[in-house]
């Protein structure tokens, strides 16, 4: 692990300013680097060590395509609908509001995300949590959406 702690300390905040330079926003920047160091942790013993900085810059440049792919696809998907459709935050928010499965948390990070657009910061200084409980939250709380969506009957 000690091997692994250096490379994070050496290269992390490069990382971090390639990332944010390539898709522009702290959130997503900050998503990227933590894919990074998780491949590289997982990979570690596969990775030379002499081409270690280009290896991370790669697995960085591909996650930024990737998300730069993710963005295309929901914007084309953004087009495709009715004009009627595209004043949903009304319903969504009440919907989150409504909806048994999500517990307190859950249901404010995510109307805080959604409904209000609020990024992780802010919405972690709104609620006094930290960056990661958010993000868990987010993550979690878009879990049992699925799952309750699952359920009803279409």
């Amino acid at each position: 692990m000690g091997e692994f702690e250096e490379i994070y300390r050496t290269y992390a905040a490069a990382v971090f300013r390639y990332s944010l330079k390539c898709v522009g926003r702290r959130d997503v920047a900050e998503d990227i680097v933590s894919d990074v160091f998780l491949a590289l942790h997982r990979n570690l013993s596969a990775v030379d060590t002499s081409q270690l900085p280009g290896w991370l810059f790669a697995v960085a440049r591909n996650r930024a395509v990737d998300h730069w792919r993710r963005e295309q696809v929901e914007q084309r998907y953004l087009e495709t609908l009715p004009p009627a459709q595209t004043t949903w935050e009304p319903s969504l928010e009440s919907w989150l509001r409504e909806t048994k499965a999500l517990k307190p948390v859950h249901r404010a990070c995510l109307i805080l995300r959604y409904v209000h657009g609020m990024d992780r910061g802010d919405i972690a200084r709104r609620l006094g949590v930290t960056e990661n409980r958010v993000k868990g939250s987010l993550q979690y709380g878009l879990t049992l959406l699925r799952q309750e969506l699952e359920k009803t009957p279409r």
